[in-house]
């Protein structure tokens, strides 16, 4: 069984400890989609929510989360991002958004979980704001696509 990090020989959660650690390029990209309703797209696709431009705040918000990412997740180490990148992709026959975060840091651990959460905080944005439209809208399938650097080495999501 793999040992998890995260934890000492007593089971105790803490930080690991990285300090001897080259530090070597980083990136990781993460998606999510959410889908809603007819209206909530359309309103969305023209740009003519109540709250402003959806995507453009959701845009800001991913990069938010990028850099907060060890404010939220208790044993995340604070990094300095080099760079982060959102894409949005609108899919009309499917009523839905993907998002597609890219994180970037030269450091001595992986950006995977700030681009997860940059992914995280545009969806919800999405949400946020188009919410007095549509409820029942569906935040979905957040994942890690792609990592490289580190002594992992690289690693693909593959279906």
């Amino acid at each position: 069984m793999t040992k998890l990090s995260h934890f000492d020989a007593s089971g105790q959660a803490h930080m690991v400890d990285i300090a001897h650690k080259e530090e070597t390029k980083r990136t990781a990209i993460a998606i999510g989609s959410i889908s809603m309703s007819a209206e909530a797209f359309k309103l969305l696709e023209f740009n003519a929510s109540r709250k402003g431009d959806v995507l453009g705040i959701a845009r800001i918000a991913a990069i938010q989360g990028t850099k907060m990412t060890a404010t939220m997740i208790p044993l995340c180490h604070p990094l300095s991002l080099s760079h982060v990148h959102v894409e949005f992709y609108k899919d009309e026959s499917a009523l839905s958004v993907q998002i597609e975060v890219t994180a970037e840091t030269v450091g001595k651990t992986g950006v995977e979980m700030e681009a997860l959460t940059g992914a995280s905080a545009g969806l919800l944005t999405i949400y946020d704001m188009l919410k007095a439209v549509d409820k029942r809208m569906v935040i979905q399938d957040i994942h890690l696509v792609k990592k490289q650097g580190g002594k992992s080495g690289e690693f693909t999501f593959s279906e």
